[in-house]
């Protein structure tokens, strides 16, 4: 792996990417692009002394960027990573200073974004080459390869609405990995694969720098970051911080979160392992021999069958398994969103489920429309909603944000506002569908304070992850799912061992 120690060694580096007192500013209240936010202001008129004024998300960067080296950029949420990229790949043009790159520039954003989820996996395949301008013969040459690559199977020909956030991730890393791009961005592509995904991407990228020019990896994963990149980027308020070898950055990030504050309460307090004196008797949610099956290729194939397991009051359950296991599918059938084909689904109270970051956000409104909107969504009266305003927006830490449209949300800006939404408007049942994946170290951390205080009024949590070691750290028990089966249901640390051993070996085909 390339490591760039000195200030000769660089020298005689390639560069590919050279930035020169960079900047760029955003006017407060308005956008470059956006004039469906202006019709579409549906409450409170923004104060009239926040017009005009600057924000500047970014201001005063330098560094460059050398061929053949994997430069990974991390930073808290917010902190303009997300509009760093975009300035990359030149959909932002700077207002101060200067970006050079040499290189035709192929970007991946969160979650395969760009994807038309009416279409096919394939389908989408030639839709994004096109769109980074690539021929179709090129596109054919390397079809065979993306399916392979992908481990998506006979997914590879259904419509994308029925993939899960995970699967999108698998097929969005590999158009982009395998349409030889000369300089590869990847804005928290990664957070929602499987760990066996990850390790494969992470070979990938090292084959991709070996040809192409050079791949800049935008991640909160710290251990990833500090394993897989040369340098990183420590990007803080719009400014640099640091730029340097991977293991002292992190280390020097690390010492700038704020430690876990001790809780006083132990009563409700979530150990490490299983707390037996919190769970109580009531069966909250029971499934019983559950089964949903979906039409692929004309045959009808079981996304999920025989799932059995119950929910009692006071519980924090994970759930668990690789890409296309099944979980999507059973979040989805906890809220309603499908209906069981066969078997039964009891619920003992109102859900309220995050399904991924920012889901059922609407893109031209603002935060604060939307939190209002996802409150009606979630039948939430208007005047509960106002009430917890101030909350939701102290929770999210997006105050200078609230007002703008989500659509200038980083990834993980949309993690903070749905998660304090969801979590301060109390729910019965909480379900959280990978929406902490793009999260900061920080607010992980403050979110999982949340979830166990929310033990005090949810009757159950229910977390679906890759994050094994929030499944160590927050939960009381943890059901693995494969091939849209239960295959363990027990104790999270058993759980999380079996599976990360059977991750190991484990190449078995997707299911969502």
């Amino acid at each position: 792996m390339l490591k760039i120690d000195s200030n000769n060694e660089e020298a005689m580096k390639e560069e590919v990417i050279r930035a020169e007192n960079l900047g760029v500013c955003f006017e407060s209240g308005q956008t470059r692009d956006d004039y469906k936010s202006k019709v579409l202001d549906l409450f409170k008129k923004k104060d009239k002394d926040e017009q005009g004024k600057l924000f500047w998300p970014l201001r005063n960067l330098n560094f460059t960027g050398y061929k053949g080296e994997i430069l990974g950029i991390i930073g808290s949420n917010g902190s303009g990573k997300t509009t760093l990229c975009k300035m990359l790949t030149g959909i932002l043009h700077p207002d101060e200073g200067s970006i050079k790159v040499d290189g035709k520039v192929t970007a991946l954003f969160s979650l395969g974004m760009g994807f038309q989820k009416e279409l096919t996996g394939r389908e989408n395949v030639y839709l994004n080459g096109m769109m980074l301008g690539v021929e179709k013969a090129k596109i054919n040459e390397y079809l065979d390869d993306i399916h392979e690559f992908s481990g998506l199977g006979e997914f590879f020909d259904q419509p994308m609405k029925y993939y899960s956030s995970g699967m999108k991730a698998r097929l969005g890393f590999s158009v982009a990995a395998h349409l030889e791009p000369e300089v590869l961005i990847l804005d928290e592509a990664l957070n929602t694969g499987d760990r066996q995904f990850s390790q494969k991407a992470a070979k990938k990228m090292q084959e991709l720098v070996k040809k192409a020019k050079m791949v800049i990896l935008v991640t909160h994963s710290l251990r990833y970051a500090r394993k897989n990149c040369d340098r990183l980027i420590w990007l803080e308020k719009g400014v640099i911080r640091e730029i340097g070898e991977p293991k002292q950055v992190v280390e020097n990030y690390k010492k700038t979160i704020p430690p876990r504050k001790e809780r006083q309460r132990k009563k409700r307090k979530l150990e490490l392992q299983k707390t037996d004196t919190t769970i109580k008797d009531n069966i909250i949610v029971k499934a019983e021999d559950v089964a949903v099956s979906f039409q692929l290729n004309k045959q009808k194939f079981w996304a999920l069958q025989n799932v059995n397991f119950e929910i009692k009051e006071g519980e924090v359950v994970a759930i668990i398994g690789h890409n296309g296991a099944g979980k999507s599918t059973l979040t989805r059938l906890l809220t309603g969103i499908l209906q069981t084909e066969k078997g039964r689904l009891e619920l003992n109270g109102e859900t309220t489920a995050l399904l991924g970051y920012g889901t059922g956000f609407n893109e031209q409104l603002s935060g604060k429309d939307n939190i209002f909107l996802n409150g009606m969504l979630l039948g939430i009266p208007q005047k509960k909603v106002e009430k917890d305003y101030p909350k939701i927006v102290t929770f999210s830490e997006l105050e200078k944000s609230i007002e703008k449209p989500v659509k200038q949300y980083s990834s993980g800006m949309k993690a903070r506002l749905g998660f304090s939404i969801a979590a301060t408007l109390q729910p019965d049942i909480f379900i959280i569908d990978e929406a902490l994946s793009t999260g900061d170290m920080a607010f992980k951390q403050k979110a999982s304070e949340k979830i166990q205080d929310m033990m005090e009024q949810a009757k159950a949590v229910i977390i679906v992850t890759h994050s094994m070691s929030l499944v160590k750290q927050l939960c009381t028990r943890a059901i693995w799912m494969e091939k849209g089966q239960v295959v363990f249901d027990g104790d999270p640390l058993e759980a999380v061992e079996r599976y990360q051993e059977k991750t190991k070996e484990s190449k078995g085909p997707l299911r969502k």
